[in-house]
């Protein structure tokens, strides 16, 4: 039977009675007698309703604190003891595996911090608060910017791009790097990762050292070689046939190895965090022409060369590294095209973005190569490098000259249908015509004034 109805059948038959007995006795005694029953059975209820409210407002709710009564409030009381059961139990059960993950996450070497929807500490390990400078106790809902005072982590804290971590220098930690990494995730939470990376940073700087003085020093020695093998070629004082093939090989090696050396002390000052770019005007149609010439002395008649220019534009960046990005990317194109082939040599602004490319009708690229190209040494055919010349490097220095001008290189290839290698530089690094007459004639107009 509904409980609805189970709960009117006592107050049914009291009607019952009450309407028999008045029928029998004095109405009026009856009616008295019956609303005393009533306002005792409303007393009863109000005190069970009383007990309840009072049992809910306790702080730890227990299957042993609630009410006993009978009937249905006896029924509406065992369902509260089985959720408080099943509540027990759930609640103990995300207890522990809280605290297992609070114990698994302070036992990482890296720093955890969770932060709240307006960037609020919410939770840390120890790690955290060695890296960071905190104390869980008494940093617990205060904005992380208050405890790591540093313009530029507030920068990238509000900036919102987290797509990439953020190294961190932090002098009370004895001039110590931290690699910052922030994981949003929730409703606006974020969970802030520090990572110790001074280590593997000295063993970097140790290593681009190291490589910057040994080709240092090898440079001049090389210098030295190849100029008398040289010097002993042309005088023709080597008589033998095998003699001159001999140091013919040797001269070429030296001239390679030369070659090497001058891109690794290219990319050392790339890598140098000391070495803050220069940045000037860049007339990219000049620097084009120059770089066309090149190419055609380069492919000595071998290929069909073409050079077109859709902009004016001049980029602000330094011009000789750009120099060093768009050579080796226009010598890889004639290196890895076939005789006869078409080389393009492009420079255009498209949605205000400047765009240089160059497109071959050379032996194209795996695309399991593409992701890797731009590694040191990396090669994605070592007899044929070897044959042309390359050094392994010409990419990896592009890469850094593009970072260098927050640029970005698109490469689309297929094997046996040539390649295309795009260079997208960002708008406020493109100076389109207009901006540069503007800048020329204020000039003027300063140096009048002056």
């Amino acid at each position: 039977m509904n409980t609805f109805w189970l709960s009117l059948v006592p107050v049914f038959w009291l009607t019952l009675i009450a309407v028999l007995a008045g029928m029998m006795f004095d109405p009026a005694i009856v009616l008295g007698l019956y609303s005393v029953i009533l306002l005792g059975i409303v007393i009863y209820h109000v005190r069970t309703l009383h007990a309840l409210e009072e049992w809910l407002h306790q702080p730890d709710l227990s299957c042993s604190t609630i009410p006993d009564r009978s009937g249905l409030w006896g029924m509406v009381f065992a369902r509260l003891a089985r959720f408080v059961r099943r509540y027990d139990k759930e609640r103990l059960g995300l207890n522990t595996s809280l605290e297992r993950l609070q114990r698994a996450t302070s036992a990482l070497p890296e720093g955890v911090v969770i932060l709240g929807d307006q960037d609020q500490i919410e939770w840390c390990n120890s790690a955290a608060e060695l890296h960071l400078g905190l104390n869980l106790g008494m940093d617990t809902g205060q904005h992380i910017t208050r405890m790591v005072r540093q313009v530029r982590f507030v920068a990238y804290l509000e900036a919102g791009d987290f797509s990439k971590p953020f190294l961190l220098k932090q002098s009370r930690l004895h001039d110590a790097l931290l690699l910052i990494q922030i994981v949003p995730y929730g409703d606006r939470e974020k969970l802030l990762i520090s990572r110790d990376v001074t280590r593997f940073e000295k063993i970097e700087i140790m290593r681009r050292d190291f490589i910057a003085n040994v080709s240092h020093e090898l440079r001049t020695p090389l210098t030295v070689i190849g100029g008398f093998l040289e010097t002993l070629l042309e005088d023709n004082k080597i008589s033998g046939e095998m003699e001159k093939n001999a140091l013919r090989l040797m001269s070429d090696q030296a001239t390679r190895m030369r070659r090497l050396v001058e891109d690794l002390l290219t990319l050392s000052r790339l890598e140098n965090a000391g070495n803050n770019l220069v940045e000037e005007k860049v007339d990219v149609v000049k620097l084009l022409q120059e770089l066309y010439q090149e190419a055609q002395s380069l492919s000595s008649g071998r290929h069909v060369i073409s050079l077109n220019l859709a902009s004016h534009a001049m980029l602000l960046g330094s011009e000789d590294e750009l120099r060093s990005a768009f050579e080796n990317l226009i010598s890889n194109a004639v290196r890895y095209t076939p005789e006869n082939g078409i080389i393009s040599l492009n420079w255009a602004v498209e949605s205000g973005k400047g765009i240089f490319y160059v497109q071959d009708s050379g032996i194209g690229i795996e695309p399991d190569h593409i992701p890797r190209l731009t590694e040191r040494f990396y090669r994605v055919d070592r007899s044929r490098s070897r044959e042309t010349g390359g050094t392994g490097l010409g990419l990896a220095i592009v890469k850094h000259v593009l970072n260098r001008h927050q640029a970005s290189m698109e490469v689309t290839s297929q094997p046996g249908g040539g390649s295309v290698f795009r260079i997208w530089f960002p708008a406020n690094r493109v100076m389109p015509v207009e901006a540069i007459c503007e800048i020329k004639s204020s000039g003027a107009h300063l140096e009048e004034s002056a």
